[in-house]
């Protein structure tokens, strides 16, 4: 049902529900004004084969005056005189209008319809008598055929050449007309079906070129020096992937500039900071001293990670087999022999194609912070089902709820001390975000519920090594 609703909330389910819709009415409905226009020129056909009856049977009558008693008696082909006492209905405007165009007495008739027992013939001596009470109570009268159509019975008036009067009763063959509904339903059954494959195959590709974009988008968002889009298709969608990649170009060359002139103030501020800080030793209170330095030293630290931070959204670094298993073994041990309460708990197994220096800083920062702040570290990784985990828990006080989307901000410090004992510069979890993010990574921060804090880089169905040799 949830992946039901998601085909039909996306443009492909609602470009197949329209054009199912469309395309069904505008067949069906055309498919009952043929039947409907079918149905018309069959009653025409009927009622020029009732005019010629009729006028065959006025013509002879016409034409043989010593005969016409005996006709009117025996009458003819659905045509007969008719009784006394019949009751005049509707006029039949159809019918009059053919006989309009037919030459003898026939062409001033009036015709209107009757009852249908006005059309039967007189046989009281064919008839069985009527039954007894009794045989009428034993033997109940059968009810009406509901699917019987009584014929159509019609009461012609007309002036033969010598001006006698008749009146005729004219029956014919009831037509059965079709309803509104009347369709087929195996014909409809298959025209739905050939109308929802035609539907859906006109969404995919009325929607494929969306997709793509989309595609291009998030490859985009993961990697900034990736191919251009493909410029194909028709004209709007070959205009869409030219703007597209004109974005990317103009994306391209303002990072690059961000990152040259971040890199160049770093370059020139060394030389001064590196005089200025020769000069400080020359201070004569020590404690002013040290204070100066260490907002130098503060200084320097923040441009180094304004740098890499600048850095790690341009970096063209080449994917490879990493073993996260091994990749975060090293780090554990690395912070272990400087001293650290670090521990890697649980291996996974998973080989992944990452950037491996990449992963390095940001597994490397991840772990840094959860030492600075909290002391000790428990390195974990999970697979679930086709996703990747990696948990790195503190032990410390954790954070405000409304503190752990925030951390991820430029240059946000909790720690307000802004010692470089006690905190950063404030640009260690953007970074590391920026980092998981180029991966196709998710980056966020909990409150264990066992106490600490816990950050979760998370990979959804991510891009798996092929068996082979393992690189860390």
């Amino acid at each position: 049902m949830k992946r039901l609703r998601h085909f039909f909330s996306s443009m492909v389910g609602r470009l197949f529900v329209i054009l199912l819709l469309g395309m069904s009415v505008a067949a069906i409905g055309a498919t009952m004004l043929a039947s409907n226009k079918r149905q018309q020129e069959f009653e025409r056909q009927n009622l020029n084969r009732i005019a010629d009856r009729l006028q065959g049977f006025v013509n002879l009558l016409d034409g043989n005056p010593e005969l016409r008693q005996r006709l009117l008696t025996s009458g003819g082909p659905s045509v007969r005189q008719l009784p006394e006492g019949a009751r005049i209905g509707r006029p039949d405007a159809a019918l009059m209008e053919i006989l309009d165009d037919r030459p003898g007495p026939v062409a001033s008739s009036q015709v209107a319809f009757t009852s249908f027992r006005s059309c039967l013939p007189r046989l009281p001596d064919l008839l069985p008598p009527p039954p007894r009470d009794k045989d009428r109570m034993r033997h109940p009268p059968r009810e009406r055929d509901p699917a019987f159509i009584p014929p159509k019975c019609r009461v012609v008036t007309l002036q033969l050449t010598d001006g006698t009067p008749l009146r005729l009763a004219l029956d014919s063959p009831a037509v059965a007309h079709n309803g509104v509904l009347a369709v087929d339903p195996l014909f409809l059954t298959l025209l739905v079906v050939a109308i929802a494959i035609l539907a859906y195959i006109v969404a995919r590709m009325a929607s494929a070129p969306l997709q793509r974009l989309a595609d291009a988008a998030a490859a985009l968002g993961d990697d900034l020096q990736g191919a251009p889009m493909p410029v194909t298709g028709p004209f709007e969608v070959r205009r869409a992937a030219e703007a597209f990649n004109a974005m990317q170009k103009r994306l391209q060359r303002h990072l690059g500039e961000r990152t040259q002139m971040l890199a160049a103030i770093t370059h020139d501020l060394q030389t001064p900071v590196t005089r200025l800080r020769l000069r400080l030793e020359n201070v004569t209170d020590e404690a002013l001293r040290e204070r100066l330095i260490g907002d130098l030293g503060a200084m320097q630290a923040l441009i180094r990670e304004g740098l890499e931070l600048a850095r790690s959204a341009e970096s063209a670094e080449q994917r490879a087999a990493l073993d996260l298993d091994s990749l975060l073994e090293s780090i554990v041990e690395d912070a272990a022999e400087a001293g650290a309460d670090v521990h890697f708990e649980q291996p996974s197994g998973a080989v992944l194609m990452l950037r491996p220096l990449a992963m390095h800083r940001l597994f490397s920062n991840l772990v840094d912070n959860a030492v600075m702040y909290g002391q000790t570290a428990r390195v974990r990784v999970k697979q679930v089902g086709q996703d990747v985990e990696v948990r790195i828990r503190d032990s410390g006080p954790g954070l405000a709820e409304d503190e752990l989307e925030a951390v991820f901000d430029p240059f946000v410090r909790l720690e307000t001390s802004r010692s470089r004992q006690t905190g950063g510069a404030g640009l260690g979890l953007t970074i590391a975000r920026a980092l998981a993010e180029k991966d196709g990574a998710t980056l966020h921060l909990r409150n264990h519920p066992q106490g600490g804090l816990e950050a979760i880089v998370r990979w959804t169905s991510p891009a798996r090594a092929p068996s082979g040799p393992r690189g860390s």
